[in-house]
């Protein structure tokens, strides 16, 4: 691209704006921006080396998927959720994780479940460490693992669109210790009822996670307050 922000010649306007999406939707996932964060066509162009059309383009699409909002006078910015909205996404991803879980059990190969416990492996290695980065890469390299087992896309679209990573970067209680003090044996406990190919054990385990990480968010704190 060149300083005036105009797309480099020989790259194809759908590959630059799918890559534009993939690192902006990225950024915004991992934290990098706050909520309600402004997010300006000047900056994103630089940041992402791209022309101004194509990151209106972008901008539009994580509008659409609920990444970010838009509107008159406000201009682009990252989402903000209501606690009532954030309770509504936590009871959701519970139960879709849970069945996800459920499923990955009657469909996991023994690599697959292999691979599943080197990331546990890994997670533990992180914890020990204090890596705190690292242990949450891993915790959502895990989940995605699982739902790749599941074998089941449409209900793994449905946890996409909840945007789960923005309610947690929202809420998340800074003075808590990360991870979480039970949270590497929620994760064992779901890799191991996978290994049994117990469905019913392995939705339970899932279920049980992720209503833990939700508990210690801090929703109930802010509900209080109102």
């Amino acid at each position: 691209m060149s300083e005036q922000g105009v797309d480099v010649p020989g790259s194809s306007p759908s590959s630059r704006s799918a890559k534009a999406y993939q690192e902006l939707r990225n950024l915004i996932l991992s934290g990098h921006f706050e909520p309600n964060a402004r997010l300006t066509e000047a900056e994103l162009t630089g940041r992402l080396d791209v022309s101004r059309g194509t990151i209106r383009s972008v901008l539009v699409r994580l509008t659409q998927e609920g990444y970010v909002t838009s509107e008159p006078n406000r201009g682009v910015r990252t989402r903000v959720f209501t606690i009532e909205e954030a309770a509504a996404v936590l009871e959701a991803r519970e139960v879709l994780e849970a069945a996800l879980a459920g499923k990955a059990a009657t469909h996991a190969t023994e690599s697959e479940l292999a691979e599943l416990a080197g990331i546990c492996r890994r997670m533990s290695e992180a914890e020990d460490v204090r890596a705190e980065a690292e242990y949450s890469r891993l915790n959502r390299r895990f989940h995605r693992h699982v739902r790749t087992i599941a074998r089941q896309p449409i209900l793994s679209g449905f946890v996409d669109v909840l945007v789960y990573p923005l309610v947690m970067r929202q809420f998340r209680d800074l003075t808590r210790t990360h991870p979480r003090t039970d949270s590497l044996n929620e994760h064992l406990a779901v890799a191991a009822a996978l290994k049994t190919r117990n469905p019913d054990a392995a939705a339970a385990a899932m279920r049980h996670h992720v209503a833990s990480a939700g508990r210690a968010l801090l929703l109930n704190a802010k509900s209080s307050e109102g």
